[in-house]
């Protein structure tokens, strides 16, 4: 049963949800002292807690009643104003070009890790709907060209269309960074590399 308890970080709302309690409780244990975190063990479970006070859901993609996938398609359909990032075993596939998640974390996750996406995604959350999409699509190619070979990459068209759209919304940023001086000011430089 999903645990509504909530730690005592103010810093954001984070969902950790995975089907495996013990998980589920360590990845919370890691990020209560900065985040408010509420425990989901389910599909479902992750459904009902989350509402327009969630900024983040780590999301398992392997649960028994409802799996991630699902869960982050309905989360995207209610149009929710989170980032998702899937923190899962499964090693990604060009699947993952489809997905409409925020970020990709392979278990096992360190404490320092959840802490790096969580705020990262905090950080994106508050940058307009252009650099969100850029971020979203880097997140993907760089999850992609990790785990893939250059030969796999090379004979994809999908991933092909995924660089050229990441090109052009790159491409745009600069434009706009160059025009309004201080857009970005609080974005670090590492957030918006080339794709």
């Amino acid at each position: 049963m999903a645990d509504s308890g909530e730690g005592d970080g103010d810093e954001g709302t984070v969902i950790v949800a995975d089907d495996n309690e013990k998980v589920t409780d360590l990845y919370a244990g890691y990020l209560e002292s900065r985040y408010r975190v509420r425990r989901a063990y389910s599909g479902e479970e992750t459904l009902a807690e989350t509402d327009e006070n969630v900024d983040v859901v780590l999301l398992d993609r392997q649960m028994p009643d409802k799996s991630g996938d699902d869960v982050l398609d309905e989360l995207r359909e209610r149009e929710f104003d989170l980032q998702v990032v899937m923190v899962t075993a499964l090693e990604p596939t060009m699947d993952v070009v489809d997905m409409p998640f925020d970020d990709y974390v392979v278990k096992p996750a360190t404490e320092e890790e959840l802490h790096e996406v969580v705020k990262r995604q905090l950080v994106r959350a508050s940058y307009d709907t252009r650099l969100n999409e850029y971020l979203r699509l880097k997140s993907k190619l760089d999850v992609l060209r990790e785990e893939k070979s250059e030969e796999e990459l090379a004979e994809s068209d999908r991933f092909e269309m995924l660089t050229v759209l990441a090109q052009s919304l790159y491409d745009d940023l600069q434009e706009m960074r160059d025009e309004h001086d201080g857009l970005d000011a609080d974005v670090p430089d590492e957030l918006i590399e080339p794709p």
